[in-house]
């Protein structure tokens, strides 16, 4: 017996890594990683480089030799403009010595959130489609991730009667993001105020991932944790890297009640320590002086979101309008191709990356992700060759 066979044949890997499923998008990206010529529409982040200030600010950070740990919490200078910036948006008051935590991008405060709330057994409903990483950390946790159908017809809102339905004793929190990865869909103050009532009457945790929260499409935003009652429930979570296009810094932070922040700190103490120190100094210029980038990505995200849906729906791929973050989530069942078989055909026949729609829960099937943060000149390419293959691949029938 190898030394590998002994070590499965004893259980060296345990049970519930064992049962999680490999992520849906980490394939097709195997699959590119070899081939020249790709247009990828598939990683979801930002093309634009960090702003020069934002950049500027981590290199006089490090030439002034700030290099050391921060607190377990982050850089109190960090956590005190986290506080001033929800403020002047949503009107939330944080303290920021206790009930702000600055984490390794928002993933880690997922991971956080789930450690510290979820008992084994325990079960959180969310939406389905949602991120990858929900569910996954939702099992690594002990639980169970139970999904609320949302589809095109409903603009992929989580309904809060659907919600409700699937509530049972073991139910321990509502798990959801807003705006969507990887439906680009918004909840209105009106749907979230239903889903509030819910998670009262049912009492309820509430983890809301608004990571995407700069960017919305001709509305505004409503923070889950803004509305009446609901501070107190929720853990709120949020980061720099999609607004200010900073996913490799990998900066996040979790708001919340100071018995749920310490609990997570419990963890988080044990995991990462602190959040890369140049990072949390660069995500300090942000909140600063950000704000006027912010609003020239958006409205060029705005942009490549007009001419992605428009061309989508002329070409006959069904897409709803997304209002929020830079995805469409069109359906290719014209095609009369699964939603794998259309993602890997493209890729291979006109270099095209996009992400198959059952990547990101069972009713995404017959839907891809594309991702619109690309040059406006490869996405207008990018949608011509779109354009070829479903014409080639068009069902008779459609």
């Amino acid at each position: 017996m190898t030394a590998e066979e002994h070590l499965t044949h004893r259980g060296a890997i345990s049970q519930h890594v064992q049962t999680l499923p490999a992520s849906g998008i980490r394939r097709f990206f195997d699959l590119l990683s070899n081939m020249e010529g790709i247009i990828s529409l598939g990683v979801g982040e930002p093309d634009f480089v960090t702003p020069p200030g934002i950049r500027a600010a981590a290199v006089r950070s490090i030439d002034e030799g700030l290099t050391h740990y921060t607190s377990n919490y982050g850089l109190i200078e960090l956590r005190q403009a986290i506080a001033k910036h929800l403020n002047n948006l949503y009107g939330l008051e944080y303290d920021p010595a206790t009930e702000i935590i600055v984490t390794t991008g928002v993933s880690e405060a997922i991971n956080l959130a789930m450690l510290a709330i979820v008992d084994r057994g325990d079960e959180v409903i969310g939406p389905d489609p949602s991120y990858v990483a929900y569910q996954p950390t939702v099992q690594l946790a002990g639980g169970s991730y139970i999904p609320v159908p949302t589809t095109a017809e409903n603009d992929f809102k989580m309904k809060a009667h659907d919600l409700e339905e699937l509530i049972t004793p073991k139910t321990k929190a509502i798990f959801f993001g807003y705006p969507c990865n990887p439906t680009g869909a918004v909840m209105d103050r009106e749907d979230l105020e239903a889903v509030a009532d819910v998670a009262e009457r049912h009492n309820l945790f509430v983890i809301s991932d608004e990571i995407y929260d700069r960017l919305v499409y001709g509305g505004e935003h409503t923070c889950f944790a803004s509305l009446p009652g609901m501070r107190d429930r929720t853990l709120l979570m949020g980061g720099f890297s999609k607004a200010y296009a900073m996913t490799g810094w990998r900066l996040g932070y979790t708001c919340g009640r100071v018995d749920l922040t310490e609990a997570m700190m419990r963890v988080h103490q044990y995991i990462t320590m602190s959040a890369p120190t140049t990072a949390q100094y660069a995500g300090l210029e942000a909140l600063k002086s950000g704000e006027e980038d912010v609003r020239g990505m958006l409205s060029e995200y705005d942009r490549r979101r007009q001419l992605t849906v428009r061309e989508l729906n002329d070409m006959g791929l069904p897409c709803f309008e997304p209002r929020g973050a830079f995805y469409c989530f069109p359906s290719i069942s014209s095609t009369g191709l699964s939603d794998e078989a259309f993602a890997e055909g493209l890729l291979l026949e006109e270099k095209v990356a996009v992400v198959p729609g059952s990547a990101f829960g069972q009713f995404g099937v017959g839907h891809v992700r594309i991702c619109y943060a690309s040059p406006y000149d490869d996405l207008v390419e990018a949608l011509v060759r779109i354009r070829r293959f479903v014409q080639k691949h068009r069902s008779p029938a459609k």
